[in-house]
Order: C-alpha cells, then structure tokens, then sequence
C-alpha cells in the first residue's frame, strides 16, 4: 500500500478555488439546498448534508455562511438538478463536467458554447466517461507520519488503499464510503484537505503550448459558469 500521491494537482486545484471564494460560497450553497430537501437540515441524521458540510469547510467556506445557507435551504424554490455532461476539448482531452442547474438548457448552452469557442465538442451520455473510474479520494494532512500506523488506522476505517507523498497521504475508498472513512479517521486525529467522490481518468493527454493555453481557458470558463460544481479531466498539467 505505497505509491505516488496526487497532492500537488489537489494543493494547485485549492489554491485557484481560494481565489474564487464568492463563486465556491455559491456552488457549496446550492449543493447544501439539495442535501437539505433531500435529507433534512440535520447534518447528524443527514449522511449527505454532513459530507457537504465537511467539504465546504475544507474549501475555506465560513461555518456563518454554511449555516445560513441550511436555515436558507428550506426557503430557496429553485428546483435544482445534478447531471453530469460529458465532452472532448483541445487535441481530444476528456472532461466531465459535474452540474447543479435549474435550467438545463441554459447550462447545456453555456457549455457547448464553452467547448466549441476552444476547439471542443460537448457529447453525448457515455461518449467520455468510459475513460474514468469512480472513487473516493481522500487527502490526509502531515508529514513524517508513522507509515505503518496510517496504513492500520486506514484499513481499520474501511479505506481500499494508501499512497504516501512528501506533504500527505491519498487514501482511496469506495465512492459511496468516503464520509464514513473520513469521520472514522477524523476520530482517530487526522485532518483532510480533500475527500470526496471523484472520477479518475485510466490515462493522460499531454498537449502543446498553444493547446495548453486553450485548455486553461475552457477550464476558467466552466469554473466561472455557477452551475458547474465540479470539473474532471484526463489533461497531464505540468507542475508549473
């Protein structure tokens, strides 16, 4: 259980939300008023609510907001839906697109519109995803950590697998099963600056420059877009 973790992208991937905070304050609301009608407003009973919770504290969200956002959930009318859009961009890059709208074909448009302007295409159901795996990743905090004493805290709390870097640990799990890893490990002391389902691309597409810089480009554009919640790609970004 060893092997190379992908905190850097997840440090990279951090840095630019934090930028962005009005923009994850509304995101992270949206998903806190889907988790609330669907479960209700106790994040004790409410196994989804509580994920959501956890996630947008890692996000840096104040717990002021994310309990406004819950006493405000049970009056927003907005009648939001999650669909995941799948599409190529620049030299066949592989992205899904993880959604939270309240009009599909306003966020359908915006995001074909996105892909076309920078030598993508939007597709159909099925047309990207056969290229991901879906799984629950979890990035522990720390450094110099006693590697045999995580890795039996990690299989105690259900966790699939372990891979060490020199800033953290990447814990993988089933998709369904991340809450219940990380509050298991939260238990036993450890902090998380990531843990959530994700789809992890089976291989990478390097590009060129020019490419590249189309590529950052369709990326602002659809982390702009306030229906997007989540952006999955198969593109090898450098470290710089």
């Amino acid at each position: 259980m060893s092997g190379h973790s992908k905190w850097s992208t997840i440090k990279r991937k951090k840095e630019k939300t934090d930028a962005q905070r009005a923009k994850i304050f509304t995101k992270m609301g949206r998903e806190i008023s889907l988790a609330v009608r669907e479960g209700g407003a106790d994040p004790s009973v409410n196994g989804k609510l509580r994920d959501i919770v956890a996630k947008a504290k890692s996000l840096n969200v104040p717990g002021d907001n994310i309990e406004r956002a819950i006493k405000k959930a049970g009056s927003d009318k907005a009648e939001y839906e999650q669909i995941l859009y799948e599409g190529y961009g620049p030299s066949g890059v592989a992205l899904l697109v993880e959604c939270l709208t309240d009009n599909r074909n306003r966020t359908a448009g915006d995001l074909r519109h996105y892909f076309d302007k920078y030598g993508g295409n939007l597709g159909q159901t099925g047309s990207v995803g056969f290229l991901f795996e879906r799984k629950g990743i979890l990035i522990a905090l720390g450094e110099k950590l006693d590697e045999a004493k995580v890795i039996e805290d990690c299989l105690e709390a259900g966790a699939l697998d372990v891979y060490f870097g020199e800033d953290g640990v990447e814990v993988t799990a089933e998709p369904d099963g991340v809450g219940g890893v990380r509050e298991e490990m939260e238990r036993k002391g450890y902090t998380f600056a990531s843990a959530q389902a994700e789809y992890i691309p089976a291989t990478y597409v390097r590009l060129e420059a020019e490419m590249t810089l189309k590529m950052e480009k369709l990326l602002e554009l659809l982390e702009e877009n306030d229906d997007v919640q989540e952006i999955w790609h198969n593109w090898e970004e450098s470290e710089s």
